[in-house]
């Protein structure tokens, strides 16, 4: 089915062609009927010659009714526009234009009615229409010109109507959910009905949704589906649609707000936005009424120049790239001009010169976004946060010059700018400091603005270091200790010449030798602290099995530490250091035996 909304001046005969067209009365309300005046949206539908089935949205006319008539016109991709022969152009005409070139509306007729009455007039009338419309998306459309009182022309209309909607592109029957709602009732035994038009993706019975527009987000279920008074269990679009749902009342639940699909949608109360018709945005109003979809929000606007600038609404609205408003002065019934949002995820402005800047930025972006771009400027973003903001499909992946990190997408020139850094800091930090474990994680976190470990990792990886106990720090061991190389050499060649003579906690001071030194002695692989005070070479294990091995088996502790001619505050550590790497065995309280091929060379 395709959805076209009606346009145009009161009293021009909106109502009467759908309801001429239709066989259905749009005007659904007593005062309508008595007045001769649609106030509210009405609906219809109708199928054409070639079997193609059109909805029809009847919008009020009248400026006092602007607001209504922009709930049946924001989620419509398609306008009949309306202008009666008789009277030709009139005031709401110029609103309901200035409607469309904000909406972006590209398809759609003009029809001429009343020709009963003026039909000398039809074709000054047409080249005045097709003026006035020709900086629209309307400009060139197809023209009819119709009598529904005598019925003269509506085939013509209902082929023209064949050919405009064969011509529009099909929407997407997969994907988010994102439903305007324009009506909320209750039905006796159902419950909560809402209605609007379904624009894109599909809606099937039990689907679980989202209430947006109102803090906080509330969870419904789709509990019952009808599209033309006729039960449905699945909803394509575009389609007018009538959902009952579970879990919300028809008190709790308003015209404006919105049914989304959970967890797809950024639900947001800033955006920037570009000018798109109308007159400069400074010379707008700081109070607006921003419109889209069937909303109506009130809004400030900050002008960055003439065609950019943010809007700060009351509420949170679920919003997407390219998205088209409609701004009013809320202090007029007329139309300002419209805009596209730029972005939905805007920084925020702290400096001096913050707003001229954003000027230039926004200037440069598309307004239906860029993964690139949008990947640029945060340096690391995941993939299902670009196909909330809308500027992703699903099936599409990274661009050029973005890296896939697991489950992130990288900025390439991000990530070389964050390996050039942590390689510079952590070569600074070893030269400073030759003692220094290294760079510690938290730090590089710090340092580059990466908080998750798998990024942190691959960029560790790219600049060629390594981590090590928590510590980022070149590959490698060198040798060079700085000030305290020559009191390890010297340590160094006292071991080498009595490989279990460890020095006292004294000698190690005299030495200059305290924990951080030792500490970076043996990250290096030059010593092996068995405790604090207690160090030897690395190759003391291997020497101590040697010994041990020639020893009757079990053996006890003293006999182990005569025959390493060590003492017992040497002993104890060492041969506690062999049972933990599984080379010796205690097997009672005083013995113990060296594992079979346990170490031993």
């Amino acid at each position: 089915m395709y959805v076209v909304a009606t346009a145009g001046h009161v009293d021009h005969g909106k109502s009467t062609l759908v309801r001429a067209l239709t066989g259905i009365e749009p005007d659904r309300w007593a005062e309508e009927h008595r007045r001769g005046l649609t106030i509210d949206v009405g609906f219809a539908w109708m199928q054409l010659p070639s079997g193609r089935e059109v909805a029809f949205v009847d919008v009020p006319g009248h400026e006092r009714y602007l607001s209504n008539a922009l709930v049946g016109l924001g989620p419509v991709s398609a306008v009949c526009f309306v202008v009666a022969a008789d009277e030709g152009w009139q005031a709401q005409s110029s609103d309901h234009r200035d409607v469309i070139a904000a909406l972006g509306i590209e398809h759609g007729l003009i029809v001429i009615t009343r020709t009963d009455r003026a039909r000398e007039r039809v074709d000054d009338v047409l080249a005045q229409a097709r003026e006035e419309l020709a900086a629209t998306g309307l400009n060139g459309a197809p023209a009819v010109a119709v009598s529904a009182l005598d019925g003269a022309g509506l085939d013509d209309l209902r082929a023209t109507f064949d050919g405009v909607l064969a011509g529009m592109p099909t929407p997407a029957a997969s994907g988010r959910i994102r439903l305007w709602i324009d009506r909320s009732f209750s039905v006796p035994g159902s419950g909560t009905v809402v209605t609007g038009t379904l624009a894109a993706g599909t809606l099937n019975l039990g689907d679980k949704l989202q209430v947006a527009g109102a803090d906080p987000l509330r969870p419904v279920d789709v509990r019952g589906l009808q599209s033309r008074k006729t039960a449905r269990r699945r909803v394509g679009p575009t389609e007018r649609v009538a959902i009952n749902l579970r879990g919300v009342s028809a008190s709790e639940i308003h015209r404006g707000e919105v049914l989304v699909t959970p967890g797809a949608w950024p639900v947001v109360d800033s955006v920037d936005i570009r000018r798109s018709s109308g007159p400069a945005l400074t010379a707008a109003p700081a109070q607006l009424l921003v419109h889209i979809g069937t909303a109506s929000v009130a809004c400030r606007l900050r002008p960055f120049d003439d065609d950019h600038g943010r809007l700060t609404l009351d509420r949170n609205l679920p919003l997407e790239f390219g998205d088209r408003l409609v701004l009013r002065p809320s202090s007029s019934r007329s139309v300002f001009g419209g805009a596209r949002i730029v972005d939905v995820d805007p920084p925020p402005l702290l400096r001096r010169g913050a707003g001229r800047r954003r000027a230039l930025t926004l200037a440069t972006m598309r307004p239906e976004g860029d993964v690139a771009t949008e990947v640029a400027r945060r340096g690391i973003v995941q993939p299902r946060y670009l196909r909330r903001l809308g500027v992703l499909s699903d099936e599409a992946g990274p661009p050029d010059g973005v890296t896939v990190i697991g489950e992130w997408w990288v900025d390439s020139r991000a990530l070389d700018g964050w390996v050039g850094r942590l390689r510079t800091e952590v070569a600074n930090l070893v030269q400073r400091d030759k003692l220094a474990d290294g760079l510690s994680h938290g730090a590089a976190r710090r340092l580059l603005s990466v908080s998750d470990d798998s990024v942190l990792d691959a960029v560790i990886r790219e600049a060629g270091l390594v981590m090590h106990d928590g510590n980022i720090r070149p590959p490698g061991q060198p040798g060079d200790l700085g000030p305290a190389e020559a009191a390890v050499v010297e340590l160094e060649d006292r071991l080498a010449a009595d490989p279990f003579t460890a020095p006292e906690m004294g000698e190690l001071a005299e030495l200059g030798l305290g924990r951080r030194e030792l500490a970076a002695a043996e990250r290096r692989g030059r010593l092996l602290r068995l405790s604090e005070h207690i160090v030897l070479l690395p190759n003391a294990p291997a020497l101590a099995m040697r010994t041990l091995a020639g020893l009757d088996q079990p053996f006890t502790l003293s006999e182990g530490r005569q025959a390493l001619h060590t003492t017992r505050r040497v002993a104890v550590p060492l041969f506690e250091h062999l049972d933990a790497r599984g080379w010796t065995r205690r097997i009672d309280a005083t013995r113990r035996t060296v594992v079979r091929g346990g170490g031993r060379p």
